[in-house]
């Protein structure tokens, strides 16, 4: 049974950091493209960040670029997401993601495998 299970989030200041931490099972992290995803209230679910599985392609929305870094560690079968200099606006619920199949170097947001999400506050 594939489970994804988002850990780490909470309230912050602006300008301050968080790592949120994805555990997986039932899969094999190390075939799998990964991705991290948002929702913020009121609006649509967006794709942050993704890192193929082979971490030749990283991508980041602009947004968040030179903020955020994803990393894996495919022997512990877990995901991170280190959030650095976070701004209101990065509040938001924020998701793990996987997939088996080519995702991040197709530019494909569509991922098979989702966590149930973790809350991230960013307010003074």
């Amino acid at each position: 049974q594939v489970q994804l299970v988002e850990s780490g989030g909470g309230v912050v200041q602006p300008g301050g950091s968080l790592r949120l931490t994805c555990k997986t099972s039932g899969f094999t992290l190390a075939y799998s493209d990964i991705g991290w995803f948002r929702q913020a209230p009121g609006k649509g679910r967006e794709g942050v960040s993704c890192l193929s599985y082979s971490e030749r392609s990283e991508v980041y929305v602009d947004s968040v670029k030179g903020r955020f870094t994803m990393s894996r560690d495919n022997e512990k079968n877990l995901m991170y997401l280190q959030m650095n200099n976070l701004k209101p606006e990065d509040t938001a619920v924020y998701y793990c993601a996987a997939d088996p199949l080519p995702r991040c170097d197709a530019g494909n947001w569509d991922y098979d495998y989702y966590g149930q999400g973790t809350q991230v506050t960013v307010s003074s």
